[in-house]
């Protein structure tokens, strides 16, 4: 008896499958559900969210948000998700550096909390794009300086 997983953020369904295992980065830290898991609802860090499912693993990018589970179903509303093959990993590090030119320059009405999230959200999308990369055995493409 499988869960079935669903990812939703602001956009939309993102993610719909039967899964063996999910692997989420709770706030607490790494979760690990399986079949017949008790009810649960709990917040979401920006991390890496594996699903696995007869041996095959999909890995997506989530920003935070909020996991329940009930009844063998898991549902993800993530502020932000994105499956790991579709991250650009140029334009992740391209976000991350300059959020982080912006936060050295606290220029004006800088909102530092914002800049901190943006930091997180570019570093988080490079590691999950990093776990991808690893499995296809491939080298970043970073932009020219």
């Amino acid at each position: 008896m499988p869960l079935h997983v669903e990812v939703v953020t602001q956009a939309g369904a993102i993610y719909s499958q039967d899964a063996d295992e999910v692997i989420a980065p709770g706030s607490e830290g790494q979760m690990g559900i399986l079949p017949r898991h008790a009810p649960l609802m709990t917040t979401l860090q920006i991390g890496a969210l594996h699903v696995r499912h007869d041996g095959v693993e999909d890995t997506l990018f989530v920003g935070g948000g909020f996991l329940e589970v009930y009844q063998g179903r898991v549902t993800i509303l993530a502020d932000e998700a994105e499956h790991a093959a579709d991250i650009d990993e140029a334009a992740a590090e391209e976000a991350r550096r300059r959020a982080q030119q912006l936060l050295e320059q606290q220029a004006g009405e800088v909102d530092i909390a914002f800049l901190q999230g943006q930091i997180e959200r570019a570093l988080g999308r490079i590691r999950v794009a990093e776990i991808q990369r690893r499995r296809r055995g491939t080298r970043p493409q970073l932009p020219q300086q």
